[in-house]
């Protein structure tokens, strides 16, 4: 049942993105900014905790699950080192994933033949 609740929400998450490409002028930029943001403010209200709980994969996986990753990075390093932890604690949190992301990109980069435009 863990499986068939995080293909919903994931499958619900991409679909609303989808439904915004088709029917908004907004780029797949903004969107996916929108995204991050909207993880982010959906976290710090305490609606997000409880769908990544309810849904696992399928809610921290899309972009929203980062913003939610950003939020609760921050709010552990404001419990632990205060004010100053605004500056650190979201990419203190989310530094794995950026490094795969990173790292995985150069991979593909050496490996796929980009054309120039």
């Amino acid at each position: 049942m863990e499986y068939v609740r995080a293909f919903v929400v994931g499958g619900l998450l991409c679909a609303i993105g989808q439904i915004f490409i088709d029917v908004t002028k907004l780029t797949p930029a903004r969107i996916l900014v929108g995204y991050v943001v909207g993880g982010v403010i959906l976290s710090a209200v305490g609606i997000y905790a409880p769908l990544v709980e309810f849904a696992g994969g399928g809610a921290t996986v899309p972009l929203s699950g980062f913003g939610h990753l950003l939020a609760e990075g921050v709010k552990e390093s404001v419990r632990e080192k205060g004010l100053l932890g605004v500056m650190s604690g979201g990419i203190s949190a989310a530094s794995a994933g950026i490094t795969a992301a990173m790292f995985f990109g150069l991979i593909a980069a050496l490996i796929c033949r980009p054309n120039a435009k």
